[in-house]
């Protein structure tokens, strides 16, 4: 584990840790400690999710959890607060501020990292136009933890959309370390995980296994 490293000011700097498993946490009692345990895990890419509004002493203690592991640090949905709490990057998707001025948020953002959450066919091809760092498709499998993900892509849709894109991919929606396998062999540069992790017994174990099961496969 690296401990206190440098911050990674450089977009490519960035960009190097994209790869791998990424870990979404949305604000809640349990925020810090699951960071705790995906970062002890080997988990280098972790999404701060706050629907109902940002804590700010969360998404500080995040930032400082992350950067004393080398681990980047996305924020979801406001790429203004992003700048504020000194993130790594923004995720948006098409209902978010940004999403279809993504060439205004490059100016904001400069060498943090940008992702954009695409479904369709049409999506990716508009993103490809886009100065941005990667892209989340899916939702790949059914998913209790978005409501509104839309319909499952399944992998022949995943590869599919991995394959038209420019940008690195990064799968999401019902992703198991049973199913880690075919994701990693569709062609994607990450997996991303929600509720694999923040509803299991042993959070630092499923996440250690995530990580090793994607290692082992690559």
């Amino acid at each position: 584990m690296a401990t206190h490293a440098p911050p990674r000011v450089t977009r490519a700097g960035r960009a190097e840790l994209l790869h791998g498993i990424y870990v979404i946490l949305d604000e809640g009692r349990q925020t810090i400690a699951l960071a705790h345990a995906v970062l002890d895990a080997g988990v280098r890419i972790v999404q701060y999710r706050a629907k109902n509004g940002i804590r700010s002493a969360c998404a500080r203690a995040l930032r400082e959890l992350t950067r004393e592991r080398d681990s980047l640090l996305i924020l979801n949905d406001d790429w203004r607060a992003a700048l504020h709490y000194d993130c790594d990057g923004v995720h948006l998707g098409p209902d978010d501020d940004g999403f279809a001025a993504a060439a205004s948020v490059r100016d904001a953002m400069q060498d943090r990292l940008i992702g954009l959450s695409c479904g369709t066919a049409g999506e990716i091809r508009d993103a490809g136009k886009s100065d941005v760092d990667y892209l989340g498709v899916g939702p790949v499998f059914e998913t209790p933890s978005k409501s509104d993900a839309g319909r499952p892509l399944g992998l022949d849709g995943l590869r599919r959309l991995a394959r038209a894109s420019t940008h690195p991919v990064a799968a999401i929606g019902g992703i198991s370390i049973a199913r880690l396998g075919e994701i990693r062999r569709s062609g994607v540069a990450m997996a991303t995980v929600i509720s694999a992790v923040t509803s299991a017994v042993d959070p630092r174990a499923t996440a250690a296994g995530l990580v090793s099961g994607w290692n082992s496969d690559a």
